[in-house]
């Protein structure tokens, strides 16, 4: 594919002497500018003995360590010195076995993950973005035995921030009004996804050429609007490509934009369908989008998994704690399902798993027997791959899914000559668990983060924990789950942002540069007016 870049093995070796190099360490950028995946290596003559966690709390090194984008970057020496990065790009990686090495990582393997759909079956792939180190200033470490400084990656003074993204795959003209009286009487905003067109098997689909005076007052009421596509339902790619090439932006500043499902001219999709990525991104500038969903959940939010700056939560063994409450079958559906989504998420066993399953269906519901051969080809592969976790279960089981290790949030991603920015979310089906009291006072006493990925209109049936139930009236347990939230919310404990708004912060946050004066005083050395504070 024309974007996938290589995951190189490139590092860049240091060796620091703490007693002798003064208040700061640079690095040449000019080293590494035009690399698009390399590491730092930074060797100290005195170990490692605390960390800066996501949560803003110092940890030991007692297990491996990780701060992303969004994270602290600091770390204390047994010496008594503070180290701290001068910008908040990158990622500080720590193994508990070396601890005297710091790797700063700039796009390793699954940091900045995007989908891309290949060949007739679209087998989902994961690639990386493509993205080069863009600094004005050098990179740099800061030495200091005063206090480091912090940033919150809150508008809130280190808050939590809880960001929903709506797909609108179930949306009518009727539960639109019930969604937006019930986030209303909340007073909670959220990105609402919509259908530009109306073209769907289900005729009360609602789109905003049908429905624009309703999209209009969740506009009117705070939210914000983006693109989940054009339609409901795929028509033919002439008429789909026509459609996309031509349509004209029914609202100004509607930036952002979600993929549905296979629409072919779909971000996830269009490399497949061999558009030339130079019309692909004039079309997305054109129409005024700058923002892209990477199409690849970090995991499924649950009782126990929700806040996406901490890689330790996102691994079987919380999975499994979280569905003890159903039969055991059922549970070691839900088990292998999340295993080969979030677990293995490998391309290959992922399209095996979809085949399995479809011709058992096959077999048992059509009497197709023949497709027997089809079954095992596509089950052998993925029934050993579960044997090895099985067998394996103690180990495998705190392994933190790939896509969600390095905690991407923001990144950005070049399709020809421009950039443009990109986001993971997390899927939330379920607000019985994934919103509960415990989960929302974590969430809250870490600082956490979360932009979720739900469907507040859903009514099939295997979903459990809806909003709305089959007679509109709504979930009494998630509404009092809400409720809850926008009481955190009304007392400054979690932010509440649209996504337009948590990625103008991320900006700004990402721009703040440290430095340090003659005394070691670490001092921000440009005005983003981001809440930071001193360390004690």
């Amino acid at each position: 594919m024309s974007n996938e870049i290589v995951i190189t093995k490139l590092k860049f070796d240091f060796s620091i002497d703490c007693e002798s190099i003064g208040t700061i360490f640079r690095f040449e950028n000019s080293n590494f500018q035009n690399e698009q995946s390399f590491d730092i290596k930074i060797q100290f003559s005195q170990p490692i003995v605390s960390f800066r966690n996501h949560n803003y709390q110092w940890v030991d090194l007692s297990q491996d360590r990780i701060a992303n984008d969004f994270s602290p970057k600091i770390i204390k020496l047994q010496n008594g010195s503070f180290v701290q990065a001068n910008v908040n790009f990158g990622i500080w990686e720590i193994n508990k076995k070396k601890t005297n090495v710091l790797l700063w990582r700039f796009n390793p393997e699954y940091a900045a993950p995007l989908t891309r759909y290949c060949n007739e079956l679209n087998t989902k792939k994961i690639v990386s973005a493509n993205s080069k180190l863009d600094l004005n200033e050098n990179l740099a470490l800061l030495f200091t035995k005063n206090n480091p400084i912090e940033l919150s990656r809150s508008k809130i003074p280190f808050s939590a921030i809880a960001c929903f993204t709506d797909h609108c795959d179930f949306d009518t003209l009727e539960n639109l009004k019930i969604q937006r009286k019930f986030l209303k009487e909340n007073n909670l905003k959220i990105t609402k996804g919509f259908f530009l067109n109306h073209f769907s098997k289900r005729d009360d689909n609602a789109s905003f050429q049908n429905d624009k005076e309703e999209l209009l007052k969740w506009k009117n009421d705070n939210h914000e609007l983006c693109y989940h596509s054009l339609t409901q339902s795929i028509r033919s790619d002439e008429e789909a490509f026509n459609e996309f090439y031509n349509f004209i932006p029914p609202l100004e500043n509607v930036n952002i934009w979600i993929d549905h499902g296979f629409q072919p001219y779909n971000f996830s999709m269009f490399e497949k369908n061999a558009i030339a990525k130079e019309r692909y991104e004039a079309t997305l500038l054109d129409k005024n989008i700058s923002v892209l969903c990477n199409y690849i959940d970090a995991a499924t939010a649950t009782k126990g998994i929700l806040n996406q700056l901490n890689p330790n939560d996102f691994n079987l063994e919380k999975y499994y704690k979280s569905i003890t409450d159903v039969s055991f079958l059922k549970r070691m559906v839900m088990l292998i399902k999340n295993i080969i989504f979030h677990y293995d998420n490998d391309e290959f066993r992922v399209r095996n798993y979809i085949e399995t399953i479809t011709h058992t269906k096959r077999i048992f519901k059509k009497g197709k027997v023949l497709e027997i051969f089809s079954l095992f080809k596509n089950a052998i592969p993925v029934a050993v791959m579960l044997l090895k976790v099985f067998f394996n279960w103690n180990k495998t089981k705190k392994k933190t899914y790939k896509v969600a290790k390095y905690s991407p949030l923001f990144f950005k991603h070049k399709i020809d000559k421009n950039e443009f920015y990109i986001f993971q979310a997390i899927e939330m089906v379920d607000f019985d668990k994934a919103l509960c009291k415990e989960n929302v006072d974590e969430l809250v006493h870490d600082s956490g983060l979360f932009i979720a990925h739900t469907y507040f209109s859903v009514n099939m049936n295997h979903y459990h924990g809806k909003l709305i139930n089959s007679d509109n009236s709504l979930n009494k347990n998630v509404v009092r789950n809400f409720n809850y939230l926008a009481q955190k919310v009304a007392e400054n404990a979690i932010w509440n942002p649209i996504l337009s708004e948590l990625l103008d912060f991320y900006k700004n946050f990402q721009e703040t540069v440290f430095d340090i004066d003659e005394k070691g005083v670490i001092f921000i050395k440009n005005n983003t007016n981001i809440p930071s504070r001193s360390i004690i």
